[in-house]
């Protein structure tokens, strides 16, 4: 194996396998020394994620509770006016996120939705705010618009292994979701892909994500780990739950293999207990969703993350190009009105 924390394209599964049956303290020691030597470790970037359509999508994802091929009690929502995006967006930044991430139900955006997702994108930025959006495939064409526009990251994930990926997904290829990133790439957009993790995938499987994300040319500068929420109605809803120390391995792993991206403790968290989610931010995770909803599925709510950071003395990342502090003050306000109240309640 080369250099620890060198970024590296050319990882083979005998290197990633070494790696995940690492005694859990060594695998945890090697993450964490990547992670101090590319990142402040009390650190973590702040984004909020929002649904800007619901529901009806023509994919079959099996993990996804917006797929119109299953049952699962969600209604269809139309696109979201604009001024109603802003306004969340206003919201999420009083609230301390620095990023807002935008997504859509579909399989790819439609010519005629272009010209309203463009606005939303113009409107947040002029917020200060950073933008992302998740609107299915891409091709050159609609990805050289929302460059344009702007759009500062397109989340496109990968989910699982090409191995395993048509186990999850038969509505389109795993070259598909390759090529969209290079589409978002080649328009110089950043990217934010990653996976999910407890599908009923192997460890091997696992390896295989890993490898597809950091073996990129560029490798992605978001790369959110999600554990599956599952969802009654969905061919996964009762699939075995996934064991909290294999997805902390998986986070370190990731942290080694790619040292410069921020990884990013995505959906599931509602499941984890505080331990468990303080021992992915050592491992390496320094990003998270914040608020009450990840697009439709539960999210810890904003006063738990708070209480958590205070506990583990976090701080929010701030974008170097912000130049207020608008965010920091809304968090640390928040902070300090509840450990206020704490004193007052114990007195």
């Amino acid at each position: 194996m080369q250099q620890l924390g060198a970024i590296r394209h050319n990882w083979t599964e005998a290197e990633v396998k070494s790696l995940f049956e690492l005694p859990f303290n060594d695998l945890m020691f090697k993450a964490h020394t990547v992670h101090r030597e590319n990142f402040d470790p009390n650190e973590v970037q702040v984004s909020t994620l929002l649904s800007i359509k619901t529901g009806a999508c023509p994919e079959d994802c099996k993990y996804c509770p917006q797929s119109g091929h299953y049952n699962t009690g969600l209604e269809k929502e139309r696109l979201m006016q604009v001024e109603q995006v802003i306004e969340k967006a206003k919201k999420a930044k009083e609230t301390g996120s620095t990023r807002f991430c935008m997504g859509a139900a579909w399989k790819h955006p439609a010519d005629k939705d272009m010209p309203y997702v463009i606005e939303m994108v113009k409107k947040v930025k002029e917020l200060g705010l950073e933008t992302c959006m998740t609107l299915g495939m891409l091709d050159e064409g609609k990805a050289e618009q929302l460059a344009d526009a702007g759009l500062d990251y397109y989340n496109h994930n990968l989910d699982t292994s090409p191995e395993f990926y048509d186990k999850i997904i038969t509505t389109r290829t795993y070259q598909d979701r390759l090529d969209t990133l290079q589409n978002v790439r080649d328009s110089g957009m950043k990217i934010c892909s990653g996976g999910i993790l407890g599908m009923g995938e192997t460890a091997k499987d696992r390896y295989g994500l890993l490898m597809q994300l950091a073996n990129m040319p560029v490798q992605p500068e978001s790369v959110p780990i999600n554990m599956l929420v599952k969802v009654a109605g969905t061919p996964l809803e009762n699939v075995d739950d996934l064991d909290h120390l294999d997805f902390i391995r998986t986070i370190a792993v990731a942290r080694i293999m790619m040292p410069a991206s921020h990884v990013r403790l995505s959906a599931g968290r509602e499941q984890m207990s505080d331990e468990t989610q303080a021992m992915t931010f050592f491992a390496g995770a320094n990003s998270i969703f914040y608020g009450e909803c990840l697009l439709t599925t539960p999210n810890p709510e904003t006063h738990r993350d708070l209480q958590l950071f205070r506990k583990l003395g976090i701080n929010p990342e701030q974008r170097i190009s912000d130049a207020d502090d608008t965010q920091e003050a809304a968090i640390l306000n928040d902070l300090q009105k509840q450990n206020d109240s704490q004193h007052f309640y114990e007195a």
